[in-house]
This record gives structure tokens, C-alpha cells and sequence, in this order.
């Protein structure tokens, strides 16, 4: 492809063209969505908090400010990364490179985990005070769920960023 994307935003409908894998095509189109609204969520979230303890004295409230960016760019990096490497790697291949679809299919997989992951560990890290009955075929994962620590959230999501990073080494 004669035409280069510059940066983050430009590899998004770069990676849509260069890819032939429909899984692929799909997660670019998820994945660039849920990238723009968890981007919104967390700058949000930043503001709310810099309001709130806007009168308040460094220290303290300064690194839970900064908590709040890291924690976003932890969600978001792996939510990208998988159309980054795709589009990486069709930038610098031939287009006619079989093991493309492959490792494309692989990567939109490993981004779908990513985001099931992220949802998992959502449903863990519900505060008790905010836990719903559950109903439903799921109501027994559910309550497995909730009954884990709320600190074991954090697992399925970095579990995910893993494999996310195991599919593009294994893969290219």
C-alpha cells in the first residue's frame, strides 16, 4: 500500500484496509470505539477527581490523580496494540504474505479477549455495596465472580495484555 498512516489515529483505518481477515476488521472497528469511550471515561474520571480535590494540598491526592492516567493508559494500550501490530506489520511486508491472515485472525482474538477479560475483571472488582442478584443461565459465574477479592480483577485483564503480546511474538 502506497498510502502510510501517521500515528495512532491513522492505523486504525489502516489496518481495516491492509488486513483481509474479517475477525480482524471487526475488532478494528470494536476496538477503535471502545478506545474512544474509555478514553472518555477515564479523562472524565481525571477531571472529576482534579475538581473534587481541587482546594486540597498535594501530596496524597496528586498521585491519585496520577493513578487515574496510568491506570487508563493500562486499558487502553492493550485495547490499540493489536491494530498497531497489524498495521505494522502490513507496512512492512508484502501484501501477498500468507501467514498475514493468520496472524491477523490471532490478533483480533487476542484483542477479544483483552476486552472479555476487561469485563470479567469489571464484574470482580463490583464494590459488595453494588452487587446485584444474579439471574440468568450465568448467575453461578456471576457469583463466583463477586465472591472473589475485589484485588483479583486485576488478573483476566493482565492475563489478556499477555497473550496479546505472546499471539504478535509467537506470530511474526
Amino acid at each position: 500500500m502506497a498510502d502510510d498512516y501517521r500515528g495512532v489515529v491513522g492505523a486504525f483505518p489502516y489496518a481495516f484496509r491492509a488486513s483481509d481477515s474479517l475477525l480482524f476488521r471487526t475488532y478494528v472497528a470494536l476496538g477503535g470505539l471502545l478506545t474512544v469511550a474509555v478514553s472518555f471515561l477515564f479523562v472524565a474520571a481525571v477531571v472529576g477527581v482534579i475538581a473534587g480535590t481541587s482546594g486540597a494540598p498535594g501530596g496524597s491526592l496528586t498521585l491519585s490523580r496520577s493513578f487515574f492516567a496510568v491506570v487508563g493508559l493500562f486499558v487502553v494500550v492493550p485495547l490499540v496494540a493489536p491494530v498497531l501490530f497489524v498495521a505494522r506489520r502490513h507496512r512492512r511486508r508484502e501484501r501477498d504474505d500468507r501467514r498475514d491472515g493468520r496472524y491477523d485472525t490471532a490478533l483480533a482474538a487476542a484483542g477479544y479477549l483483552f476486552v472479555l477479560a476487561l469485563y470479567v475483571g469489571l464484574v470482580i472488582s463490583v464494590p459488595p455495596s453494588q452487587q446485584t442478584t444474579p439471574t440468568g443461565a450465568l448467575a453461578p459465574l456471576i457469583d463466583l465472580l463477586y465472591g472473589l477479592p475485589q484485588l483479583a480483577g486485576l488478573v483476566p485483564p493482565l492475563l489478556a495484555a499477555a497473550v496479546i503480546l505472546l499471539a504478535h511474538r509467537s506470530l511474526r
